[in-house]
């Protein structure tokens, strides 16, 4: 239901925007504020859309929580289609969500209603048991079987060269790059 509500409200206030700012300034000057906003907008989505990815790209290289990149991407996401939406109110929350002070803030909000649980493997070793496997208790059992394949990418001499095709092709040999060493 609230989300019903945010789509009945939000094409009502950009509405009721746009009447009073085309009054004030007139109906070219309204357009090219709205193309100018999207347009600062998408310069610099673009490039903190880059350090996000960037920061992303790094916590994994050093095995750190990419939750904070994740969301400050999804913020920056978010308010690129916000931008890209005409209207005074959606390019004003959309500038608000590059600006990162904001997204952080907007985080720490989010962060007080979001509970976030590990199951299963995790880095986290507080939440693991005493002994034996994450989330398992001593007395589990884990059983399996098992079977030992040949490697079928791994080069054999004993494997006889494919037949010869056609009357007039000579016999195939072995390449030197089957042979072991």
């Amino acid at each position: 239901m609230p989300l019903f509500i945010l789509f009945i409200l939000v094409p009502i206030v950009e509405i009721a925007l746009f009447i009073q700012v085309g009054g004030l300034i007139g109906l070219w000057p309204t357009i090219g504020l709205v193309l100018l906003s999207a347009f600062v907008g998408m310069v610099m989505i673009r490039s903190q859309g880059r350090r996000a990815l960037a920061d992303l790209q790094q916590s994994f290289q050093t095995f750190s929580d990419p939750t904070r990149p994740l969301a400050h991407g999804a913020m920056i996401l978010f308010s690129g289609a916000l931008l890209l939406t005409p209207g005074f109110f959606t390019d004003t929350i959309g500038l608000l969500l590059l600006v990162p002070g904001v997204r952080v803030w907007l985080m720490r909000r989010a962060g007080r209603h979001v509970k976030v649980t590990r199951s299963g493997f995790g880095f986290d070793s507080a939440r693991q048991p005493r002994h034996g496997w994450p989330g398992r208790a001593e007395n589990d059992v884990i059983d399996g079987e098992y079977s030992v394949q040949e490697d079928p990418y791994v080069a054999r001499d004993d494997i006889a060269p494919p037949p010869a095709r056609g009357k007039d092709s000579k016999a195939r040999k072995p390449s030197g790059w089957t042979r072991p060493d």
